[in-house]
């Protein structure tokens, strides 16, 4: 449920807003990037990921039906942690099982088992035998699959587009029109989504409509992926994700 304000623990000088925007945000609570969606304090220039900010205080999650997680605001021990949906670093906010070990970012921990808008339909998977259309292997991550069986896309190599294209906001920039590195310059974010050039591996056909289409249809199966790893699967970046395929 989305509240129009919150308090929250851990900015707890001032009320959080929920605001929308279609730039990149890092998450002041789980430390990953966001957009669309989320609990901003202008004041302080603080943001929480929506499933940051109000979050389950215990989960159970299909892929792992013994397990237990628990919200936590940082992760336990001394030892590196890493996300076993998207194959990231822990840092920050977390469901963690103790009975297993397995840690999940909250995006990560919410992400849709089914993404569908008429056009598309993906299903989220474990393990998936098929290629990645961005990386061309097989296993590694969580997978999303379209219902024809073409389209695959694991949850990681969708992490690793993202920091490579917000490098500035993974690196701990904020991502968004202000200053840059601590310095006085201000400059506008380039780019909001990451552009598709040269980042799916599409199997083309050899008539010129079906690669057309093959490759509209690829391109509308990472729209959603991207959304629903940024914390914000309903949104789909309205306008800013519908120009993706004319970016180059």
């Amino acid at each position: 449920m989305k509240y129009t304000e919150i308090c929250h623990f851990s900015h707890p000088h001032h009320r959080l807003r929920l605001e929308y925007t279609e730039f990149p945000f890092k998450c002041d609570g789980c430390k990953e990037v966001g957009i669309g969606s989320h609990y901003r304090c202008s004041s302080c220039d603080f943001d929480l990921h929506v499933h940051c900010a109000v979050p389950s205080p215990t989960i159970c999650h299909p892929f792992y039906t013994k397990c237990s997680f628990q919200f936590l605001s940082r992760p336990p021990g001394h030892v590196p942690r890493y996300c076993n949906a998207c194959e990231k670093d822990v840092s920050g906010f977390l469901y963690h099982c103790r009975s297993c070990g397995f840690d999940l970012h909250p995006c990560c921990a919410k992400l849709p088992m089914v993404l569908d808008d008429g056009e598309v339909k993906l299903h989220l998977y474990r393990k998936v035998s098929s290629s990645c259309h961005r990386c061309g292997r097989k296993g590694r991550s969580w997978s999303y699959r379209s219902t024809c069986k073409r389209y695959n896309l694991h949850v990681a190599c969708v992490r690793e587009m993202l920091a490579e294209s917000w490098s500035d906001v993974y690196g701990g920039g904020r991502g968004k029109v202000g200053t840059i590195g601590g310095g006085s310059t201000r400059r506008p974010l380039e780019t909001r989504i990451p552009s598709l050039k040269n980042t799916l591996q599409t199997p083309h056909s050899k008539r010129r409509g079906k690669v057309k289409k093959c490759c509209e249809m690829a391109g509308l199966a990472l729209q959603f992926v991207i959304s629903a790893v940024l914390g914000d699967p309903t949104a789909l970046i309205a306008g800013v994700i519908g120009s993706l395929m004319s970016h180059g």
